[in-house]
Order: C-alpha cells, then structure tokens, then sequence
C-alpha cells in the first residue's frame, strides 16, 4: 500500500469535484471525482473549521467516539469501470472492523482526525498521474478552454450584431467564468 495525503480539491471544466491525493514519499497523485458535499467536507477538515451543528461526517465520528470506537486508518481499495472504492479501517477494543464506504466520505472523516490514508498499489498504478503527465493534462485544458473563449467571444459580437441581448447575456456572463479560472 502507498500512503497518501490530501494535496488539494479541484474542479472540472464540467463543473464537478475532485480531491487530490498525493504519494508522501513519490511523485505520483491520484485525482477522483466526488460530489460537491463531499468536497465541501473535506474542505471544511482540511481548514479545522468546525461547523456550529454537526454535519454527517462529524456525526459519524462523535458515534465512533462515543462507542469507544476509533478509525485506524483509510484504504482506497479498488477502481473498477471509473469507480474508486475504499474501506475504513475501525478499531473497537481489540478487535478491527473493516466498512465499505465511498473514497470521498472516507477521506471526510480522515482529514477531520488527522487519519493515514493509503491507496493499493493496483488503484494507484490504474488511476494514477506523474507530475509530467498532470502539466500535460493542465496544458490541454488551458488551450481548450482558450478555444472555448475565443468562440464565446465570437458569438457574443455575433449576438450584438443580431441584436439579441438576451443571448448576448448569457455568453457574457460564460466568458466571464472562463477568465476568472485562468
């Protein structure tokens, strides 16, 4: 197994989320989709901000603690057709109870306790990316959302010319989307 730490949460060009999961002793990181609660959670962990009711996340770990129970550590197990599974590793008293549970719920609750977190070898060899290969896929997405730019830029002149505001709008308000994430 290859230990891993949270090295920060993106988002697509779809608009959807990611966490960052980055070798402690190589260069390798692992990046995985997760829904936006879950980045906002393991954003909150990350920052220490404790919100003033507990979110589920806490919940589930004020149980643990109130059973006696601790969480010895996360493993994301497996990656099957664009699917990352992962195990939490539960210890109560003497005996270690492993829960299936989503990638990014666990890493929710590690990031909260400061929990290791590992990924198999085979997860890691299948999903993920060198420093290389990431600058490469970064590059790719500039000049595509730079193609993408200059053809909102085009139908937004189209659209004032048309005089057609409304549409005119819209591609402003996309335009100024793209910028602000470059």
């Amino acid at each position: 197994m290859i230990e891993v730490k949270v090295n920060g949460l993106f988002l697509t060009q779809a608009q959807s989320s990611g966490v960052i999961l980055k070798e402690i002793d190589g260069e390798q990181t692992l990046p995985i989709i997760i829904g936006e609660y879950e980045a906002q959670s393991i954003a909150l962990g990350l920052e220490n901000i404790a919100p003033p009711r507990p979110i589920t996340h806490d919940l589930l770990l004020n149980m643990l603690e109130a059973m006696d129970a601790k969480i010895e550590r996360v493993i994301v197990t497996d990656l099957k057709n664009n699917t990352y599974y992962a195990i939490i590793q539960v210890k109560r008293k003497s005996r270690v109870y492993e829960i299936d549970a989503r990638p990014s719920d666990a890493i929710a609750l590690a990031v909260r306790q400061d929990i290791r977190i590992f990924v198999e070898e085979e997860v890691m060899q299948k999903g993920a990316y060198s420093a290389d290969e990431l600058q490469d896929i970064e590059e790719r997405q500039i000049e595509a959302g730079n193609d993408r730019l200059e053809r909102l830029k085009k139908d937004l002149q189209e659209a004032v010319e048309k005089e057609l505001y409304e549409d005119a709008a819209k591609i402003r308000d996309e335009i100024n989307k793209l910028e602000s994430r470059q």
